[in-house]
This record gives C-alpha cells, structure tokens and sequence, in this order.
C-alpha cells in the first residue's frame, strides 16, 4: 500500500477499539484496528476528520455498530487486481450472513486458489466496512482475522450468526 498517497488520517473509536483511517483523493483507502496485522503503522498524512471521506466512514461506523443500514463511503482499494476482486466480492457478502475461503475464490473465477483467496481477505486494507469477517472456514470454523479472532467473533454476533 502507498501511504503516501493518504491526503487524511483520522482516529475512530467503536465498541471493538480505536481504529485509523486513512484517505486519498479517491476515497477511503484504509481502516485498521490499533494492533491489527498489516497495519501500515504511523502515517504522514495530516490528521483532519472533517476530510468528506474520512467523515463518510465515521458515520457508516457508527451506524454499522447502531445495527442500521450503512452507506459505504467512496473506496480506494489499492492492491492487486486479484485482491482487488477478492474485496470487491467481500462487499456483496450482505450482513449476518457468512461465506467460505473456498466460496469466495469460486466466486472470483479461481476455484483452486483459496489460500491465495484468504491472503487477499487478510489483506483487506478497509476492516469491518469491507467485511472480511464475514469469510469462515471449510465447515463454518472462525478462523484468522487480521484483527484478532475475538473481534471477528463479536463483529459476526453483532450481525447475529452464531458463532
């Protein structure tokens, strides 16, 4: 991920923990919670909530964890074309529902690839708003999330799936 393209970074506190989010010109390019794996760590851009982005995603935030339906802000995935189709595939996993590694990589044109499927979900620079949690193992098992299993666990039973 190009850091230096971030424009604005701002601090999101939800239920789970504070979160950074980070912004380009485009759209919101990263949402991470403190500790999460492949978080870029500190950033260079200027912190400056009221950036529209940067506002879009605090309200979907907020309204997510309110268990209302959510606009999504702009988005600015940057990555690979195939992680760009892995997480493009993950947003139209609907709430409290749930979808397989293996699903998943069908469903993106790849049906031997669910390993590289779930490095691409792992990968997903914008947590919760890209639902990443949503992606169980072979058989329903709660398995990695970048965040933190327990997160991945609360996020799935704040959308009622029983985990």
């Amino acid at each position: 991920m190009n850091t230096a393209s971030f424009v604005a970074q701002c601090r999101i506190p939800t239920p789970l923990g504070e979160m950074t989010a980070a912004a380009t010109p485009a759209g919101l390019a990263g949402l991470w919670f403190d500790g999460q794996a492949h978080h870029p760590g500190p950033l260079a851009a200027p912190v400056n909530p009221q950036q529209p982005w940067l506002q879009a995603a605090q309200q979907a935030l907020a309204r997510y964890f309110a268990g209302k339906p959510m606009a999504l802000p702009p988005l600015d995935l940057q990555g690979t074309p195939f992680q760009q189709r892995v997480w493009q595939a993950l947003l139209a996993v609907p709430p409290g529902q749930t979808t397989s590694y293996s699903a998943l990589a069908s469903g993106v044109g790849t049906p031997a690839a669910a390993r590289a499927t779930g490095a691409a979900v792992g990968r997903n620079p914008v947590s919760v708003l890209v639902p990443c949690h949503r992606v169980l193992g072979r058989g329903g098992q709660l398995t990695g999330y970048a965040g933190g299993l327990a997160r991945k666990q609360a996020l799935l039973q704040h959308e009622g799936v029983a985990t």
